[in-house]
């Protein structure tokens, strides 16, 4: 999985495995698109306006919880 930020044009990219083949782009709503695999699998998942997405709460931080070990780690985006 990988987490792409590109602020000068305000949009993330969440990509869940590698691109294999072509994909299809859903358009959810003005700030979010699914990309689907062939196969019926999410791709990646786009986030349009992600400053305010991903930086609204938590301090503008990605935080990453392991609920079984109880560990987090946070990120900042700014």
């Amino acid at each position: 999985m990988k987490l792409t930020y590109d602020p000068r044009y305000n949009i993330a990219y969440l990509r869940l495995h590698e691109k294999t083949d072509s994909v299809e782009t859903i358009h959810i709503s003005d700030e979010l698109n699914v990309d689907i695999a062939s196969d019926g699998t999410v791709y990646g998942i786009e986030l349009l306006n992600a400053n305010q997405q991903l930086c609204a709460e938590d301090a503008g931080k990605l935080v990453f919880v392991n609920e079984a070990l109880g560990k987090s780690k946070e990120i900042s985006f700014k």
